[in-house]
């Protein structure tokens, strides 16, 4: 079995992703077979595996990180937002069900067989696994049935790494206090702490080091500096994207509605990285700009709701607005579904049976059912024959006239739907602008000029830069020894 090692937080959003991702990368180099894994996510932004499931879209950064194709025992447990409490629970990569919070916490202690059955299968063909727990541990209340984090660690056996985030202050009471509440067993599986997003002066922070190594008694096992770098990599959650302005050259303006359920915006970072490119996340309450060129519609988790979300913003008013004054609209998977005139969900998929006019532009109907579709697949796109690389992760399918205008094919199969003068597009695939043809393709079909950016490569180069980072600022040969 592997050695292991679990890299916790003292709070959410320190940064505990990409720092596996990084250590990933930086095992990898010094010669390791490593493998990622998270027993439980919570994320509407998933990746499909190559045994035909899907994680946490994290988790395949993290994989791509080890130089190994993403696997759904990377992230047995997926909770997938539909409601403000309610989720759809994927399990071992396949969708078991939707649940409301309280009922999860009745049965999450029935998943750690599964999660632990997935844990294992990973680590017999790895040197190491880094796992990544969830929120906090400190979060006492949320302890029994836990499988996110100690619970997981009690159950495997495994040695924890705690970090906290110094850009948010009070992180030597972030690391202090959580020692203060764990039980004395989950406060001794904490071997080491680290500490995430310094900027300055390092050195200014020993008294800080010394204090908490004092107070704890863990080893203090680095101070890792602010990274630029690492906004070169896809954005975990949507409040993560930052807005690129595209520079003085800036020849194309996208906006993009954060819709209340987003999922998949992974779509956005290739584009946002495109010089002379501009992508803005336009927040609820706020118009839909005048001067956009393109507004792009991303993926969500419940259409049905989504459409009443994207009305009650008085979106529905500015798009109609934005193609009258020539603009083009994108929009992809559920954003692709919100298009057209109607979306039907006789069984109540969503939640209560309904059909639903849609925003009306496309002229296509959706009918949501039970049956998910999962796929990697390689399309054409029709415009000029360029092939590109996609995913597709969804439920519902789409017919009707502007169907028969396809703008894609994926295999025999006509993809996606577009208006008679093709201003309006659709489509079900993901990922689909990661491919620097079709996304010089698309741009060029819109009047905009592409750059000539390798997107894979700007990826990678960014995980190299992590992986240096961490192996400068981290003491990964304590970590490598503290690893069970």
């Amino acid at each position: 079995m592997a050695r292991t090692i679990m890299i916790q937080g003292a709070g959410s959003n320190v940064g505990k992703s990409l720092l596996v991702a990084g250590l990933c990368r930086a095992f990898w180099k010094r010669g390791l077979s490593v493998r990622p894994f998270k027993p439980q996510n919570m994320s509407n932004n998933a990746a499909v595996t190559i045994d035909g499931g899907e994680i946490g879209r994290a988790q395949a950064l993290q994989a791509r990180a080890a130089n190994i194709d993403p696997h759904s025992d990377m992230n047995p447990v997926l909770l997938k937002p539909e409601t403000e409490t309610g989720a759809q629970v994927v399990l071992q990569g396949r969708r078991l069900g939707s649940v409301r919070a309280r009922e999860y916490t009745d049965i999450k202690a029935r998943l750690l067989p599964a999660v632990i059955e997935s844990y294992r299968r990973l680590g017999r063909h790895a040197d190491l696994v880094i796992v990544e727990g969830a929120g906090s541990p400190a979060e006492i209340n949320l302890r029994a049935g836990d499988i996110a984090n100690m619970g997981f660690a009690e159950a495997a056996d495994v040695p924890v790494i705690l970090a906290g985030d110094i850009e948010r202050g009070g992180v030597i009471a972030q690391i202090v206090g959580t020692h203060a509440v764990l039980p004395p067993a989950d406060r001794d599986r904490i071997k080491g702490f680290l500490i995430n997003k310094f900027r300055g002066d390092v050195g200014l922070f020993d008294a800080g080091l010394e204090e908490i190594v004092t107070r704890t008694g863990w080893h203090a096992m680095g101070v890792v500096p602010w990274l630029d770098a690492a906004a070169q990599l896809p954005a975990e959650d949507v409040m993560d994207i930052r807005p690129s302005d595209g520079g003085e050259d800036r020849h194309l303006r996208i906006v993009v509605p954060r819709l209340s359920r987003i999922s998949n915006f992974d779509d956005l970072d290739p584009l946002r990285l495109e010089p002379g490119v501009s992508v803005e996340i336009i927040e609820p309450g706020t118009p839909l700009p005048c001067g956009a060129d393109v507004v792009l519609i991303p993926g969500t988790k419940a259409t049905i709701a989504e459409l009443r979300f994207f009305r009650a913003q008085g979106w529905d008013i500015d798009l109609a607005a934005h193609l009258r004054r020539g603009g083009r609209v994108l929009g992809i998977c559920g954003g692709y579904q919100m298009l057209g005139r109607e979306v039907i969900d006789r069984e109540g998929i969503e939640g209560a049976p309904a059909r639903v006019a849609g925003l009306g532009h496309l002229d296509v109907v959706t009918e949501i059912g039970p049956h998910k579709h999962l796929a990697n697949v390689e399309a054409e796109y029709l415009a000029d024959g360029t092939m590109l690389k996609a995913y597709e992760i969804h439920m519902g399918r789409t017919t009707g006239p502007d169907h028969d205008r396809a703008w894609l094919m994926v295999g025999r199969r006509r993809e996606g739907a577009q208006s008679p003068d093709g201003r309006v597009q659709g489509c079900y695939l993901h990922g689909l602008f990661s491919s620097n043809r079709f996304r010089a393709a698309w741009l060029a079909g819109i009047g905009a000029e592409a750059s000539g950016l390798d997107y894979s490569h700007e990826v990678e180069t960014a995980l190299d830069r992590l992986a240096g980072h961490l192996e400068e600022h981290v003491d990964l040969d304590l970590m490598l020894m503290l690893a069970g």
